[in-house]
């Protein structure tokens, strides 16, 4: 019998409270380690997926992508349903499809979208607690939105990554980023072709400093041209962020 491998794209979604993130870590819950063992349960076989984006601990997901070779005869539109049954409560795969053997996440094209929300009040509220950051403090959208825009286009972010990062290449592209407020929620929009260690968070936490008047709006064009991480500002909490999706154009 010739047993023929498939590969299979996954799109999860999961809150990431509980978790230590999205890549394998010796002793701790992890979004990958959870998916592993779901899925070499199901189809009989090990199984060890490939995510497009590791996100940190804390951060949630609602379109992350995953792939995974399998040699199952199950049919791959079948097994998002069946997964899931073996999951936590915290994890669910949205979909899943047969791709091209070669379709590597992490090595195609792709724009992926992250949304930064937060709780903008007096007082704090319980059920925003973990999936929103909590500022209390007066905040100038108007000067936010100003400063957003100079970050849209090719640029070098270098000064909003971590110093911890292992990018050679720090040039990235943004597409769109939109600061947008309803109500007490403060929802910071983030779309490109991908994004450097903790890039988004010291985003909103340098926004959050200019929102606070700490900086003019013009600060950020310094700040980007300056490629130093010390000119921006603190990494936001993880509890704000939210991998939206992640979509690959057509050729």
């Amino acid at each position: 019998m010739v047993i023929t491998m498939k590969r299979i794209k996954l799109v999860i979604a999961y809150d990431g409270t509980s978790y230590s993130g999205w890549q394998l870590q010796p002793g701790q819950p992890t979004i990958e380690a959870s998916l592993n063992k779901a899925l070499s349960e199901l189809l009989k076989e090990e199984i060890v997926v490939i995510g497009a984006s590791r996100t940190d601990s804390g951060v949630h997901a609602l379109g992350n992508v995953a792939v995974f070779d399998t040699e199952s005869a199950m049919k791959s539109e079948k097994i998002w349903a069946a997964v899931n049954q073996r999951l936590p409560e915290d994890i669910r795969v949205q979909s899943s499809t047969e791709v091209a053997p070669d379709f590597h996440p992490r090595r195609v094209t792709s724009h992926k979208t992250y949304a930064y929300r937060i709780l903008h009040r007096k007082v704090a509220l319980p059920t925003e607690r973990l999936y929103a950051s909590y500022v209390y403090y007066d905040l100038d959208i108007v000067a936010m939105q100003t400063a957003a825009a100079y970050l849209v286009g090719e640029h070098d972010y270098k000064s909003f990554c971590s110093v911890k990062t292992q990018a050679l290449d720090t040039v990235r592209t943004i597409y769109r980023l939109e600061v947008l407020k309803e109500g007490d929620i403060i929802t910071i929009s983030i779309t490109g072709n991908g994004f450097l260690y903790n890039m988004v968070r010291i985003i909103v936490g340098t926004l959050l400093k200019i929102g606070r008047g700490t900086y003019p709006p013009e600060k950020m064009i310094e700040i980007l041209n300056g490629c130093d991480r010390s000119l921006a500002g603190p990494t936001a909490p993880a509890v704000g962020l939210t991998l939206i999706k992640i979509d690959y154009p057509e050729k």
